[in-house]
Parts: structure tokens; C-alpha cells; sequence
């Protein structure tokens, strides 16, 4: 999950030598560097701060002005421009030759080398380390054989076997400065995926003591990590001799820890906090936040969704004609309105409207409130007992949470009852321990612009965060055909074709899009959203 009015979809196509090139910065970047500390609300990170095995909103956060990789992303556009790589070329969309810009250091002193990606990537791909970004190198020749697949997936009791080996044969170190990626197929879409934190590069030092890496890690991004108090903050300070375009003008950065956004919104209303990306719930009230903040408000359309998912390991909700009687017992128009004040669109399909590709009406009639109809399915469904609906109430989730299962009680006159877990990790450790009673809250922020980005991680088999564990043969193999197509428009064609497929289960129930209101203190002269719903940091500057 990663973040401009009019975004696009970046889809590389093969050619005779890609090569990725643009600006990095947005508006206010450069090189300067003014001393002070910016504040900011974060929660507490899932997991260990290694980018293959951070995945989440919260770790990615800390992580993203950590690591630079291959490439970044635009924060305007969120277009994909050359960071570490000086090139990545390819003739077919299968083979990548990867050189990088010599210079690059850790924040360590030692040297970014062609290695340092490659071992981890190996690392986060290799089954027994049980990361939750191996997927995303599923696409890479010989990752098969170091993560074998679990014969009865996630929440089965076998487990997957031991691979024989533990690198991938698709990776391939040339020299210092240059390695090869070969994919077990073409993938037009590959380059633009690497920008992504879990293709980050690792130090040799997280290799040599894993845990005195965890206690401290190291990086090569613009920020560099200082000290931590668990679920208090975490605090980096600027890298100033990163070689990167993205450069900031501040000189500390605290994530602090907040159990819930109201409190975070109090704060920063009270200049006791100088940012936070999403304003609470109850803020959008009436428009509310306006009259609080003024000209601190901070607005941008973001490539975030919000959705319910469905654990397909437990009865009733493998049943696609529950699913589908629940989906239009969602009445998106009037929860949008009274919940968010209008600040947020009904979805009429899963990827972002924003997003090159997006078609209205994938969804069609299951994405439209319509209680005659959901009553016909919830009775062909067979279902008879109470629906569950399960999310953490902190993060400005419980109102709409709470109105969605209202929704669905009262045009299934059936009861729904709302389940609540205290906070998001606890929320992320049930999803990941498949523990869900219920359908759960399950939003989408765009790890790359892309719509390959909002259907594979989600509904293939095995997908990074197909966490209730839908498959469909036949979604697999459309959505594989769109991944080999040689051209961005046929890919988008078939990708399409794929959306559709899966409105016929509605394995995740799309609810809707956003643009994000955030704020900023009095002490931020400027500051800007990116398109993944996070702090521009380039755009920073101290009053």
C-alpha cells in the first residue's frame, strides 16, 4: 500500500532500452536544509522496520524517507523516475539489465551495491522467512522453487515444504553497479513496481545481525532512523549526504503514536502536532474541519480505497450470493453524504477512478443499493443467521464501519453485528492469523500507479494481501494473460477484462474512492499530500 489531481497509471512497455527519467521532487524541493523538528501522526508499525516485510500503512510510513530504490514516484504526478537506477532496460519485458548511479551510500557509509538488492530480495521472496511482500517477486524466474506453495494455503494446518534453495535464479549479480532480472514470463508492468518500499535495498549489516539491524535499522533514503520509544514515537533525522532529488529542508521527523486520529485532530488543532495525512471521521461532519483549521487544511485526491473483504475459509462467507446480497445492502450514496460530508465517491468497481484503465461500472448491479434485489440473494444464499462486520474502531473507522452494518441490517432485515477490534495491529495480527469471523474492513492505498496494483496483490491466488483467501482459476489465468501482454494497452484491455470476472464473486466489496483532507500546524509554512495519502516531505518548509 503506498501517494495529485489526475493521476495516471504508469505501465512500462517493452522496448529497445527503457529508461526511467524524470524530476523526483515536487514543488519547494531542493538541496537547503533549515534546523527543526516536524511532528507527525503515525500508529504503531506491524512489524520490524525491513521493508520486504512491511507492508502495511503505518511500517510504510517510517519506511518510505528510509529507503530509496530504484525508482520513486513523482509526488505530484506519482509517475516513476530513476532514484538508485540509472537505467533499467529491456528488448522484451522479460529480461531487465539494471545499472546503477555509483555514489549511493546506507546510512552506514557503505556502498549501495548491485548485491544489496539482490540479497534482498532473495530474502524477502524465500518462503521460511514468511515476509509479507514475497509476492510481490512472484514475477521473477525461480521464485517457485525458493517459496514453494503452501498445499493448503494460510489458514490450512500443512504446511509449505522446506525449499532446496534460497535465491532465486532470476536475479543475477553482474558487477557492483550492474544486475539482471529475469522474469519467469514477460511483465510489462514490472519496472514500474520496484519503486515499491519491498524492493528496497538491504545493508550488508542487516545480513550479519538481524537484531541489532531491527534495534537500529539502516537505510539509504533521505531520512535516517534515530531512536524509538514502542508505541510512543519513532524518530528519524535528515541524511545529509543522501544523494538523492528528494532532499528535505527540516532536520528531525517524529512519527508520534496516537491510539486514535480524534486525539491526533485535538492536537494538532492545539499546534501540538504539526501534520496528520487524514483528518478524523467526525471532523468531515458538517465541514467542521474547516472552521477548525482554516487555511491549515490540506486537500488532495489520493489513490485510496475503501473496502470490506470476506474470509473465504470461513462459512457463511464463501457463499458468492451472500456476498453480493450484502454489497447492495450498502447504501454507499447516503453513508458517503452523512458519514464523510460528500468527501467521499461510491465505488462503482475496484480500481481507482483516478487510475489509467479504471472503466465505470465494473461492479454493475452489486455495487448498486438495491434491497429488493439483495433480499433475493440473501434468500438464494440460503443464509438465516446473523452477518458479522469486523474492523478497528481507532483510525476514524468506527462510524462508517458501524453504518455500513446498520445498512445492511436494515435492507436485509437480518441482524448485523458489529464486531469491534481496539486498533489496527491487533486488526492486521487477526487478518494475518486468519481469525476473522466476519466480513472486515480492508482499504486499499496504491503500493504503484497502476491497475495491475488493485487487482493482483488482491484477488489472485496467493496475492500479498489476499488475506481472505479467494481463488478462482479463471481469474488467475485472465489477470496472468494481462501481466504477459507486450503493450500498456492491451494489458489495461485484459486487466479489465479480469475486473470484470471477479464482480461475479465479489470476493471484496468495493464501497468507495476519496480525496483526503489533512492539516498542518502553524509552524509549516507549506506542506503537501502526495497521491498515496502521505506527507510530501519535499514540500515541507518551517515557518
Amino acid at each position: 500500500m503506498r501517494v495529485r489531481s489526475g493521476v495516471s497509471a504508469v505501465a512500462v512497455v517493452a522496448a529497445s532500452a527503457l529508461v526511467l527519467s524524470g524530476c523526483g521532487g515536487g514543488e519547494g524541493s531542493g538541496s537547503g536544509g533549515t534546523e527543526g523538528t516536524v511532528t507527525i501522526f503515525n500508529g504503531e508499525p506491524e512489524n520490524p522496520l525491513i521493508p520486504g516485510n512491511t507492508t502495511e500503512a503505518y511500517g510504510q510510513t517510517v519506511i518510505d524517507p528510509m529507503f530509496t530504490g530504484l525508482i520513486e514516484y513523482n509526488p505530484d504526478t506519482a509517475e516513476p523516475y530513476n532514484a538508485v537506477a540509472e537505467s533499467i532496460q529491456t528488448t522484451d519485458s522479460k529480461v531487465f539489465k539494471v545499472k546503477l548511479k555509483p555514489g549511493w551510500k546506507f546510512h552506514d557509509g557503505t556502498d549501495v551495491k548491485a548485491k544489496n538488492f539482490v540479497d534482498a530480495w532473495n530474502w524477502t521472496a524465500y518462503g521460511p522467512n514468511a515476509t509479507q511482500g514475497a509476492s510481490f517477486f512472484s514475477a521473477i524466474q525461480g521464485y517457485d522453487e525458493v517459496h514453494p506453495k503452501d498445499p493448503d494455503g494460510t489458514s490450512g494446518p500443512q504446511k509449505a515444504p522446506q525449499p532446496a534453495v534460497d535465491k532465486m535464479s532470476g536475479l543475477k549479480v553482474i558487477d557492483d553497479l550492474n544486475f539482471e532480472i529475469t522474469l519467469s514470463k514477460p511483465f510489462s508492468v514490472f519496472p514500474t513496481t520496484v519503486g515499491y518500499g519491498v524492493f528496497s535495498p538491504l545493508p550488508d549489516a542487516f545480513f550479519a545481525d538481524r537484531k541489532a539491524y531491527e534495534a537500529k535499522p539502516i537505510g539509504n533514503g533521505p531520512m535516517k532512523f534515530d531512536s524509538r520509544e514502542v508505541n510512543s514515537f519513532i524518530k528519524l533525522t535528515r541524511n545529509d549526504d543522501y544523494q538523492g532529488e528528494d532532499k528535505v529542508k527540516f532536520k528531525d521527523l517524529v512519527l508520534k503514536v496516537y491510539q486514535s486520529r480524534e486525539a491526533a485532530y485535538s492536537d494538532l488543532i492545539d499546534n501540538n502536532l504539526d501534520f496528520i495525512e487524514e483528518l478524523p471521521t467526525s471532523a468531515l461532519a458538517g465541514q467542521q474541519f474547516r472552521r477548525d483549521l482554516g487555511e491549515r487544511v490540506v486537500e488532495k485526491d489520493s489513490l485510496i480505497v475503501q473496502q470490506v473483504s470476506f474470509p473465504f475459509y470461513r462459512k457463511p462467507y464463501d457463499n458468492p450470493d451472500l456476498r453480493k446480497a450484502i454489497s447492495m445492502a450498502i447504501d454507499r450514496d447516503t453513508i458517503t453524504k452523512q458519514i464523510f460530508d460528500g468527501t467521499r465517491t461510491p465505488s462503482d468497481g475496484w480500481v481507482h477512478p483516478l487510475i489509467k484503465g479504471y472503466r465505470p461500472g465494473q461492479c454493475g448491479e452489486f455495487c448498486t443499493f438495491d434491497p429488493v434485489k439483495a433480499k433475493e440473494y440473501l434468500a438464494r444464499s440460503g443464509h438465516k443467521g446473523p452477518i458479522q462486520m469486523q474492523t478497528n474502531v481507532d483510525g476514524g473507522h468506527k462510524e462508517w464501519a458501524e453504518a455500513v452494518c446498520n445498512s445492511v441490517k436494515n435492507a436485509l432485515n437480518t441482524e448485523c453485528q458489529f464486531v469491534q477490534v481496539t486498533d489496527f495491529n491487533e486488526h492486521r495480527r487477526m487478518v494475518n492469523a486468519r481469525e476473522m469471523v466476519g466480513m472486515y474492513r480492508s482499504g486499499w492505498i496504491a503500493d504503484y500507479p497502476s491497475i495491475e496494483n488493485f487487482l493482483n496483490p488482491l484477488v489472485k491466488t496467493g496475492g500479498s494481501s489476499n488475506d481472505g483467501e479467494y481463488s478462482n482459476p479463471a481469474v488467475d489465468a485472465k489477470l496472468d494473460e494481462a501481466d504477459r501482454a507486450p503493450s500498456e494497452a492491451q494489458a489495461i484491455e485484459l486487466y479489465a477484462q479480469a475486473e470484470k470476472m471477479v464482480a461475479q464473486d465479489m470476493p471484496i466489496v468495493p464501497l468507495w474512492s476519496q480525496k483526503t483532507q489533512g492539516g498542518r500546524s502553524d509552524r509549516l509554512k507549506t506542506a503537501k499530500l502526495d497521491a498515496f495519502r502521505k506527507l510530501d516531505l519535499t514540500s515541507v518548509e518551517l515557518a
